[in-house]
């Protein structure tokens, strides 16, 4: 009996250094992160749809600029290789036009107007050349695959640009790509409780969703920090993250003045939307 307790007190231990092991961040060689400690990034911009001003486009970047916010933006490929900004994988809910943004080039997306205003799908490089270092940006690289020649185009752009900015993704092979390719970048870990999301159920979905939201994949990418869902902040290993290792953690998305009350304990950095947060 004696011996089934300690052979099963090692598995445990054994286990829970893999555990620790696999949720680890970068520890050496950390970017400098001043810019990152209690920022307020506006959410695909400063939008405001009741005032025109549709998410992902040029008058919400120019509108955080003016308000002095961070801003957070979603970087994918067009059909012709180039860095546009946008936020979902298809066009229907912001542009009603049928299909996905890689099915369309540059040129074509630039005559899409987002919902229902005249304003349209912007360039990346646009956009770069619009802040042009005013703000820090957060940059969410788009990848749904195993495909990084987003990340190769994206980092032709902010190679040159003259700013401060990091770069995030839901996709741990993104994150991979920036450690081997431009490791000096700080990188974050987009991350949720996937299985909270019936979408999310299906058999093929369950062991890789359950590894991305307790960041058991960290051990790929050493991520600087974490970008988590702030309805459940409370997740274990991202509360280890920042408490073990001084992982830094961003909340997202706050939507109001409570939500913000709540998160400020417990995240270092903040993205929002639907109001301002300069108000409260």
């Amino acid at each position: 009996m004696v011996q089934i307790f300690v052979r099963l007190l090692l598995l445990a231990v054994i286990l829970f250094v893999l555990y620790i092991y696999m949720i680890m961040p970068r520890i050496f060689g950390r970017p400098d992160q001043s810019a990152f400690r209690g920022a307020l990034f506006a959410h695909r911009g400063f939008f405001d749809t009741g005032k025109g001003i549709p998410e992902n486009s040029m008058p919400a970047f120019r509108r955080a600029v003016a308000a002095g916010y961070c801003i957070e933006l979603d970087v994918q490929l067009s059909k012709d290789g180039i860095p546009v900004v946008f936020h979902d994988f298809t066009l229907k809910r912001m542009t009603g036009r049928p299909g996905r943004v890689c099915d369309y080039t540059a040129e074509e997306l630039s005559g899409f107007y987002l919902d229902s205003t005249s304003h349209t799908i912007p360039l990346f490089s646009d956009v770069l050349d619009l802040v042009h270092g005013k703000t820090p940006l957060l940059v969410e690289i788009k990848s749904e695959g195993t495909n990084m020649e987003v990340c190769r185009k994206a980092d032709a752009l902010l190679r040159s640009y003259q700013g401060t900015y990091c770069i995030e993704s839901f996709n741990p092979l993104v994150l991979l790509w920036y450690r081997r390719h431009h490791p000096q970048i700080l990188r974050g870990q987009l991350s949720d409780r996937f299985l909270a999301q019936p979408q999310y159920r299906k058999v093929r979905l369950v062991l890789p969703c359950l590894a991305l939201q307790n960041m058991m994949l960290d051990f790929l990418a050493r991520p600087d920090f974490i970008a988590y869902n702030c309805r459940y902040g409370q997740n274990i290993s991202r509360r280890l993250i920042r408490r073990l290792f001084g992982g830094k953690s961003a909340a997202y998305t706050i939507k109001s003045g409570r939500d913000f009350k709540e998160a400020k304990p417990h995240f270092d950095a903040f993205i929002f939307d639907s109001f301002d947060p300069g108000r409260l």
